[in-house]
């Protein structure tokens, strides 16, 4: 199974002002959310230590539905848009050239999985 993306981050009760109408949408005062991680760039000394396979992104291309085809699992999605630099799938215009970084327990094990 595996493991989570959320084990080392903390949580925190988002009060701002912006989420107001999600608030009062959901009757609460507050939502708990995860902290954005901060993640440093893959190194030039592990980049030579994965063979990555390029994707020409076109249409209807979703990182999740990449990370299921090239890791059998959508939810490391986040880790072919870590690579990129790329933190959402609107990033991404048709023709650009998306690289996929393999093998997946490599880059997780960088990452501290």
């Amino acid at each position: 199974m595996a493991k989570s993306r959320y084990k080392n981050r903390r949580i925190f009760n988002n009060t701002e002002e912006q989420y107001e109408e999600l608030f009062d949408e959901r009757q609460v005062k507050s939502i708990r959310q995860y902290e954005t991680p901060r993640m440093s760039n893959i190194s030039l000394t592990l980049r030579k230590q994965l063979t990555e396979k390029q994707h020409p992104w076109s249409a209807g291309d979703k990182f999740w539905k990449l990370a299921a085809k090239h890791y059998k699992n959508p939810k490391y999605w986040w880790v072919i848009a870590w690579y990129n630099l790329k933190p959402t799938d609107a990033h991404c215009r048709v023709g650009d050239v998306i690289v996929v970084p393999h093998p997946i327990n490599k880059v997780l094990k960088y990452y501290g999985y």
